[in-house]
This record gives structure tokens, C-alpha cells and sequence, in this order.
């Protein structure tokens, strides 16, 4: 078993790039490779899974218990020869100034030897200080290596390299220069690797090829072989039970949405429940199903297609009204609403939710969340004292909801962190819908894939 943890500076220096080629070039020469990302993301871990062709999982201090992070990295590593985790933000970066969540703990928790991604642009000199200053920082992990991107030209590698073997003992893997062709947009990232697979694919061969003429692989192989494989102390996967009834729950999955979490599609699947992917901008009606997830995405991006597919959008309609179990998350959220605007368009949605959307030039709602289930709704948290109702959890969106015509009652959580649907509660349901800005992980005593089956088990039976 070996590993590797790639890193940066700070956010933003290319790593998601140089990940992807990464695990391409190594998957290529037929290694038994099993990627993970750190923290909360959808879009990077899509590039991750396109570049392996296997499910990318993530890990998080935040969201899972320290004991669930060993359970999951190990789990997903049986088998596999090697394992490359992709942090987020920079290296010492967290949501709290010891530091307890940044890449640095995760990395030193695993055991695993870091690969420092350094953007170099207008930098030479500079680079040693800033390199001995991350080793000096933090004597719990190893700094194993340095692949210097966005390069202006040879002399200017020439001069990087040089320094960086003068004034310190860690090697330099590779360079890569700067070239506008392997910049990607960030924004639409999510969206290429399902929905325009052609397209991605010519990048991530790019990608790759670059890698493989640009980095020293042999010493990246050497330097994975430094992490031994963690041992979990205890079992934290939940020991299902057979359903007494069999169930298909839909799942959207096209240009507009496709962000789920694959261990919680995981556990769908092993509570027994087959799961059906529709296409809400070319389906016209819904299959024969039990329950429906609405996942996040994109929908702004799709959302004239969308509002075309009138068929659709009455057909989730009815089965809304006609008390049956969805559950659906920010892009899902938009899309059942009245109608989204962006960019000087109005378009109708589903219109289930009593209010419109609106996209906005920033961020209304980033980071991670807290809330607090108020016991109410399709399938509330039961049992445990008031400390055991705590979710984290995380929420992304440009959007937020006006002219909402409800009151507090149609709210399912409280909002301790974050900004939800109106800065005080996020979770709205009506009947055996409910939906929310939340992305929600099914960890960390929030069982909400359990929960959702057994509401949509309910159902059925009655």
C-alpha cells in the first residue's frame, strides 16, 4: 500500500489539475489507484472519478468523526495499490486557528507524505523561505516533495530549481509552465466530466501527457511508498437491515444536476434500494418509482431546456402532491420552485415550492453549516437529547429564494451556522417533500439516507 497527499500553498495553484493528470498517468500504467478528496466537494472528486474511472470519496474532519475518516479511507483502499487524497484550499488552511481540520492534520492523522503544489508566477528567490517556513511550521508531517506550476519560461525554472536545492532538502518533482490551455473553469467543472464525457476526456488525456513529460512519476511512486496503511479500530459502516419491501428511488443525473455524494449512493445500495437515473431535460414522464432524489448542480445553466420540459415538470409535480417522498438539495431546491432568473431570464421551474429563484453575481450562502432539526417534517431526527440533533453539514449557492409565502412551521432545521433558505431556518417541506440549500452527508450521527428510506419504505407500504 502507498500514498500520497497533494497540497498547496494556498488556493487556487493548480493541484486540481495536476491531480487529475496524476491519477490518469497512473491509472494508465495499470496501478490499482483509489482517489479521495478532502473536505466538502462535488466537482473536483467528478474530475477525480473521470480521470480513474472509479467513484472519488471524501474525507472531512468537519462532517465525519475521526473514527469514521479511518473507516472510509480504509475501506475504499482494500484492494488498491495506492491512494492519492487531493486537499482542499492551502495546507495550513482550516476553519479554526489550531488548525484541526486543515490538510496538515488530515495528512498527519493518515500518515501519509505530502506533494506541495507551488504556484510560481513572479516568484524565484522567494520560494526557499516559503518552503522552509511550511516545514519549520508543522513537525508532524513530511513535506516529501515540490512541483513548481505556472512557470514563466526554462530560465525561470532553471532559477526555481537551483534555489530550492540550494536552501532546502526537498526535491523538486517537476515544473510545469503556465499554459492557458490547461486552466480550467471552475465554475462549469462539475458539469463536463458526466454530461460532456468527449470534452473531458480530451482534457484529462491533456493532463495526463502533460504530467507525464513534466513530473518525475518514479519519484512520486518512491515517495507514496513511505505511507503504511492505517489500521481502523472499529467498524463505523451501518449494519442494514433487509427491507421488508423492495424500492427504486430516482435520481437526477444530466447537465443540470449530478452532485451526490457516492458513499451515500453507496448506502442506498446496500439498504437494498435500486437506483434509477431519469433526465429531467429529455424525460417526459417518471418511471415507475418509490422516491425521488433531486441532487444539486447547475440548473441555472440548463434552465430554458429545463422549463421546456413542461412534461416533466408537471409529472414531479403531481407525484408531489400526490403525497409522494422527494427529497431534494439547492439545485434540486431551485428547480421545484416557481421559476429561476439569471442572466436577464426568467424561466419556470416546477413550482411546488411557493417562491422564485434568483442567481446572483456572488455567493449568498459558502462554507460549512450547523442546524438544528426541530423533530418536524417527512423524517425528523428522533431519540437522543437536544445535542444529538445537531447537523454538519455544508451549503454552496449564488441563488436565494424570494417571495416566499410560508411561515416557520414549514421548516425543518434551525440555522446555528450558515445561511440556509432565509438565514434562520433551511429544510423546507410540504407533505412528503422536503428541501433545503443543505448538502447533506449521511455521517457523523446523521443518518439521513436511512431516515429518507425508511419515510419512502412508509409510503409504500400505506
Amino acid at each position: 500500500m502507498s500514498a500520497i497527499y497533494l497540497s498547496a500553498a494556498h488556493k487556487s495553484s493548480g493541484k486540481t489539475t495536476l491531480a487529475i493528470g496524476l491519477v490518469r498517468a497512473f491509472t494508465e500504467r495499470g496501478i490499482a489507484l483509489q482517489s479521495f478528496k478532502k473536505g466538502p466537494d462535488y466537482i473536483d472528486p467528478l474530475w477525480l472519478s473521470a480521470a480513474s474511472g472509479k467513484a472519488c470519496y471524501n474525507l472531512d474532519f468537519y462532517t465525519q468523526s475521526r473514527e469514521e475518516i479511518l473507516e472510509s479511507y480504509t475501506s475504499y483502499l482494500a484492494g488498491k495499490e495506492m491512494a492519492l487524497i487531493e486537499g482542499n484550499k492551502g495546507l495550513f488552511d482550516g476553519v479554526d486557528i489550531e488548525g484541526s481540520n486543515s490538510n496538515a492534520a488530515m495528512a498527519a492523522f493518515l500518515n501519509v507524505p505530502i506533494i506541495l503544489v507551488i504556484n510560481c508566477r513572479g516568484m524565484t528567490r522567494g520560494i526557499a523561505p516559503l518552503l522552509l517556513g511550511y516545514q519549520a511550521f508543522d513537525q508532524e508531517i513530511e513535506i516529501a516533495g515540490v512541483i513548481l506550476n505556472q512557470v514563466g519560461g526554462n530560465r525561470h525554472q532553471s532559477k526555481l530549481v537551483q534555489v530550492v536545492e540550494h536552501y532546502t532538502d526537498i526535491p523538486v518533482l517537476g515544473a510545469i509552465q503556465a499554459d492557458k490551455k490547461l486552466q480550467i473553469d471552475e465554475r462549469h467543472l462539475g458539469l463536463i466530466p458526466s454530461n460532456e464525457s468527449e470534452l473531458s476526456e480530451q482534457i484529462i488525456v491533456q493532463l495526463a501527457e502533460t504530467v507525464r513529460q513534466n513530473i518525475d512519476l518514479e519519484k512520486v511512486i518512491e515517495i507514496a511508498g513511505r505511507s503504511p496503511l492505517p489500521i481502523a479500530t472499529s467498524t463505523q459502516k451501518s449494519q442494514y437491515s433487509p427491507l421488508p419491501i423492495q424500492l427504486k428511488i430516482a435520481i437526477a443525473r444530466d447537465q443540470a444536476f449530478g452532485f451526490y455524494y457516492p458513499d451515500d449512493l453507496d448506502k442506498f445500495r446496500e439498504l437494498g434500494v435500486e437506483l434509477v437515473e431519469i433526465d429531467t431535460l429529455i424525460d417526459q414522464k417518471l418511471p415507475e418509482i418509490d422516491g425521488l432524489f433531486l441532487g444539486g448542480g447547475f440548473p441555472e445553466t440548463a434552465m430554458e431546456a429545463l422549463e421546456l420540459n413542461h412534461s416533466l415538470r408537471q409529472a414531479i409535480a403531481d407525484y408531489i402532491e400526490q403525497d409522494g417522498p422527494v427529497y431534494a438539495e439547492c439545485g434540486g431546491l431551485i428547480y421545484l420552485t416557481r421559476s429561476l432568473t439569471w442572466g436577464g431570464k426568467k424561466c419556470r421551474m416546477v413550482g411546488v415550492i411557493p417562491a422564485d429563484t434568483q442567481m446572483h453575481d456572488k455567493p449568498h450562502g459558502r462554507g460549512y453549516v450547523r442546524l438544528r432539526d426541530r423533530g418536524q417534517g417527512p423524517w425528523p431526527m428522533l431519540g437522543g437529547g437536544t445535542s444529538q440533533k445537531v447537523i454538519h453539514a455544508h451549503e454552496f449557492h449564488y441563488s436565494s429564494l424570494t417571495a416566499l409565502t410560508c411561515d416557520e412551521s414549514n421548516f425543518v432545521y434551525e440555522v446555528e451556522r450558515g445561511t440556509g433558505i432565509d438565514g434562520k431556518y433551511d429544510g423546507y417541506a410540504y407533505k412528503n417533500l422536503l428541501a433545503s440549500y443543505t448538502h447533506m452527508r449521511s455521517v457523523g450521527g446523521n443518518n439521513w439516507v436511512e431516515r429518507f428510506v425508511a419515510q419512502v419504505c412508509a409510503c409504500k407500504q400505506r
